[in-house]
């Protein structure tokens, strides 16, 4: 029985696969951080703020 010699491919596909899955979410924070995403803690944050200075207004 010949096998194809493609399949040897298979497991470097799937290493390659989670390598870079596991690049991504390793730089996550980074790439928030990078592209001035706010974390949910920021949001909330602003959101708190925004109820706040409302208030405020409203007095």
């Amino acid at each position: 029985m010949t096998t194809n010699p493609l399949w040897m491919l298979v497991p470097w596909a799937v290493f390659a696969i989670a390598a870079g899955l596991k690049f991504w979410r390793l730089t996550a924070l980074f790439r928030k951080h990078l592209l001035g995403i706010p974390s949910r803690t920021e949001r909330f944050r602003q959101a708190l703020e925004r109820i706040w200075q409302k208030d405020q207004q409203a007095v």
